[in-house]
């Protein structure tokens, strides 16, 4: 895939021709860990495949349809032959780039069923390995930021750490560490009533208040938006500004006022390439 700079693909998006987007969702995944990582999505078909590698500061845009339900999450530590095969230290999906199947755990999920209105979320459920927000933009509803910009691998229980060379990479969930009914919400467990937080998914919860940290930790953990794109950022905080492309317009999300179309001159090109502080998009 060939590299163009921001300012060159913001001004060609800017002054293309009308693009219909009424059937569709753009989703913009930003890496902004120090590290190279390699996203991984299933079903992958309108994601390139399912995986790639996105370098430190970059991000790369897709669109999915609105039947599309699947999940994303970022692998590291991975080493790809010429041939896309090769392992990866955290969230591998078979040893292959283009994942067909979902990471292992542990991994930090974010979860979409996409229709009229969609349902998105942030699942720990599984584990912890990298620092994940999902940023609704120019939606209608609730609309939350949904995500984990906390890094579990510094205050990781050591019975759940994950180690490489002595360095803390992921942190195991207790189900997947204890295998017991009770950590995994299954057997007399298995409904939200019995299956009630435990002092490991109380670590999860307090460090990520909008992240699932159990099975059964709906109330605060699922979102809905209407008619939203989506921003995906790895290793940032949850309110950092972020912007997506819709309806042959820069749209950017703002902390303090909500939602702002930019237009399509050379001043917005330039204030879009501020917020997203020197990012690469990758075609």
């Amino acid at each position: 895939m060939d590299l163009l700079s921001p300012l060159v693909l913001v001004m060609a998006m800017l002054l293309s021709g009308p693009k219909i987007y009424e059937c569709a969702r753009i989703f913009t995944i930003i890496n902004s860990c120090k590290e190279t990582i390699w996203p991984g999505i299933t079903p992958g078909d309108n994601f390139n495949g399912g995986g790639f590698a996105l370098k430190s500061g970059q991000s790369i845009v897709f669109q999915a349809p609105v039947s599309w339900s699947g999940r994303i999450w970022g692998r590291t530590g991975c080493k790809f032959d010429k041939n896309g095969n090769g392992p990866c230290q955290t969230a591998d999906c078979g040893n292959t780039l283009k994942c067909s199947g979902s990471g292992k755990t542990p991994a930090s999920l974010a979860e979409f069923t996409l229709s009229q209105l969609d349902f998105y979320d942030v699942s720990l459920v599984d584990g912890f390995n990298l620092p994940l927000a999902v940023t609704p933009i120019n939606g209608k509803g609730n609309c939350t930021v949904a995500g984990c910009d906390s890094d579990l691998r510094k205050n990781c229980p050591s019975e759940l750490s994950v180690k490489a060379n002595g360095k803390v990479i992921a942190c195991r969930s207790a189900c997947d560490v204890f295998n017991t009914d009770e950590y995994c919400c299954r057997g007399l467990y298995g409904n939200p009533v019995v299956c009630q937080p435990t002092y490991y998914s109380k670590k999860f919860k307090s460090a990520c208040p909008t992240a699932y940290s159990y099975a059964y930790d709906d109330p605060t953990s699922i979102f809905t938006c209407s008619g939203a794109d989506y921003v995906i950022t790895f290793c940032s905080a949850r309110n950092q500004p972020v912007c997506t492309y819709h309806d042959h317009k820069l749209i950017c999300n703002n902390k303090a006022n909500g939602t702002n179309p930019l237009m399509g001159t050379w001043w917005s090109a330039m204030l879009a390439l501020l917020l997203v502080a020197n990012l690469w998009f990758i075609l």
